[in-house]
């Protein structure tokens, strides 16, 4: 018994002790769940809806796209392993930032973190709305949005165990029908069964393999990276997972051969069955482009109509498993943020049951305007967020990326070798860094999510200023202290 209420975080320097009363979280999440949520967190709407704008951008030569920036995302999620394997913590690489490279940074990265997955939470949210219109065209946005809003954050309530349970169950549904449908549509391509407009030469017939040229497909890697948002999320899980030595590794490894899988072999597929121009018309007849999965019109085209709902089913628990996960990171984050004094002290609170229920209110309290949004504006809410939610991704990812910069460099000074050392660094960081520029330019030569870029420098100082009023406020209460 002893063993299962045992203190699943490491106490950092000067940080985590002077809380420890408050409660602590439960290591009752196993290597099967880590697994899972590892590939839960990367295959959600940024591949089942959002490849829709990236077919529109970039035609068949999104597979490239979907290659290229997995293997960024692979190195990112590399930088984070190798930190978490040395120190597992609750608020991940807002805790490596603070600690390696400054107080700030630490404080940027967690405040931005949450933001973040507040605005994916809404994208979850209005997304799984539009997956019901797909059945039930009647039913607002909004109400889905409610009903499963309560429902997700009802479940996080219980315990860890439980939420362990439900991700793994969403995720093995959603990986299971992306493996079927890449096994289908290799039987309907060789079988001939699809017609005669199925054939791998769809993927340069209709324009070549680079429809757009190479303008389109770079345009295209800011949404395709949307769709990589999520893989981070494995570092909240490091706190409450057995033996993470041994599972993280394990789970981060698999991240590229997933990737390959489930991303580049689903849209080599989708693209074999039908031309991709019948597909994007297909998508614009059913209304706006980020109105409809491919994944599911694909099928809908081809006159499935059994394969379309079953498809339709599986994006949209798909969509609830990565709000599930938002839910439950968020909270964690926050855990350890309060615990490091860098949030309000009453989220580090924690039922018996070791859920830090503050902590799942708190942001809560801020996804729920996601309700409101689809109410005031339900044709534009999902691309007004996922620009958002770009921008704060690059600035997730850059923290991520020179945080293990600095993080290498003090682990050499301590003549400390590396357990799980991310290839190629420092020259791969260098090359992530020119990556997410490159993210940053494409975002502000895009009319419609150039906003996302002037938000960011206002995003930080607004923090920053938030930041220097706690200090402030800091510096008074210790003066009154000495004082008395």
């Amino acid at each position: 018994m002893k063993a299962q209420s045992q203190v699943s975080e490491q106490v950092p320097e000067g940080g985590h002790a002077e809380n420890a009363g408050r409660g602590e979280l439960k290591q009752r999440l196993s290597n099967r769940h880590i697994q899972l949520l590892a590939l839960g967190g990367a295959v959600g709407t940024g591949l089942f809806l959002g490849s829709a704008g990236v077919l529109e951008l970039a035609g068949p030569s999104m597979i490239l796209g979907y290659a290229c920036v997995g293997i960024i995302m692979f190195l990112i999620s590399r930088y984070l392993g190798e930190m978490l394997v040395e120190t597992q913590v609750s608020d991940s690489f807002s805790y490596f930032a603070r600690k390696f490279w400054g107080e700030f940074p630490g404080f940027f990265s967690g405040w931005n973190t949450f933001l973040l997955y507040v605005l994916v939470g809404m994208i979850e949210l209005t997304a799984a709305g539009k997956f019901i219109q797909f059945w039930w065209p009647g039913i607002p946005t909004w109400m889905s949005a409610a009903l499963f809003f309560v429902v997700v954050n009802g479940l996080n309530f219980v315990s860890v165990r439980i939420y362990g349970e439900t991700e793994f169950w969403l995720a093995v549904i959603k990986v299971g029908a992306v493996v079927a449908m890449i096994v289908m549509g290799i039987f309907l391509l060789g079988s001939g069964r699809a017609g005669p407009d199925a054939t791998i030469s769809n993927l340069w017939s209709h324009g070549g393999f680079l429809p757009k040229g190479w303008h389109g497909l770079i345009m295209s890697l800011a949404f395709i990276s949307f769709s990589f948002g999520g893989l981070e999320m494995l570092g909240f899980t490091a706190a409450e997972a057995k033996d993470p030595k041994r599972t993280i590794p394990k789970a981060i490894n698999q991240v590229l051969f997933r990737i390959l899988i489930f991303y580049v072999g689903s849209m080599l597929i989708l693209m074999a069955l039908v031309p991709w121009t019948n597909l994007l018309a297909a998508l614009k007849a059913g209304g706006d482009t980020y109105s409809n999965s491919p994944f599911v019109m694909v099928f809908s085209v081809l006159g499935s109509k059994f394969a379309a709902n079953a498809l339709n089913f599986v994006v949209l628990t798909a969509a609830l498993s990565v709000y599930n996960g938002m839910v439950y990171c968020n909270s964690r984050l926050l855990y350890g943020m309060a615990r490091d004094g860098q949030a309000p002290r009453f989220l580090a609170k924690v039922n018996a049951r070791g859920v830090p229920y503050a902590g799942i209110l708190y942001p809560a309290a801020y996804t729920a305007l996601c309700i409101v949004l689809n109410y005031i504006m339900p044709r534009g809410a999902l691309e007004l967020l996922m620009s958002l939610v770009v921008a704060g991704l690059v600035l997730m990812w850059v923290i991520i990326i020179v945080t293990h910069l600095k993080f290498r460099a003090s682990m050499r000074q301590e003549g400390k070798p590396a357990d799980f050392p991310a290839p190629l660094a420092p020259y791969s960081n260098y090359l992530c860094l020119a990556f997410m520029l490159l993210i940053t330019v494409v975002l502000f030569l895009t009319p419609d999510v150039r906003i996302s870029v002037y938000a960011m420098p206002f995003w930080v100082a607004a923090v920053y200023g938030a930041f220097a009023l706690r200090k402030g406020v800091a510096r008074r209460h210790r003066g009154v202290a000495e004082s008395i």
